[in-house]
């Protein structure tokens, strides 16, 4: 069974830095792509930055510059390295890994159980 675990969130304050790990239970080249989402309270989850096999990354513009997605296959661990954070990064960050299962059909998703982030003073 697919396994996703998240660590490394906590509190910090604005202007610091932290690193979420993502580890999978078994290659992290098993998915297409991982990715890190959050969810803000009362709102849906929203794409944060993704990772693909081949290497290519994306970010949403609000954290462009400021955060790093990266993959350690040794590990079979996906990173988020956090840095400048700011109160409006407070949220709940989710890891997933999707899996496609061919054309036409709906791709195969896998959630980790989320972990807090919290930039405060």
């Amino acid at each position: 069974q697919v396994q996703l675990v998240e660590s490394g969130g906590g509190l910090v304050q604005p202007g610091g830095s932290l690193r979420l790990s993502c580890t999978t239970s078994g290659s992290i080249f098993m998915f297409d792509a991982m990715a890190w989402y959050r969810q803000f309270p009362g709102k849906g989850r929203e794409l944060v930055a993704s990772i693909t096999r081949g290497g290519s990354k994306i970010y949403v513009a609000s954290v462009k510059g400021r955060f790093t997605i990266s993959g350690d296959t040794y590990n079979n661990t996906v990173y988020l390295q956090m840095n400048t954070l700011n109160p409006e990064d407070t949220a709940v960050y989710y890891c997933n890994g999707r899996r496609s299962r061919g054309p036409g059909l709906i791709d195969d998703n896998y959630w980790g159980q989320g972990t807090q982030v919290t930039v405060s003073s």
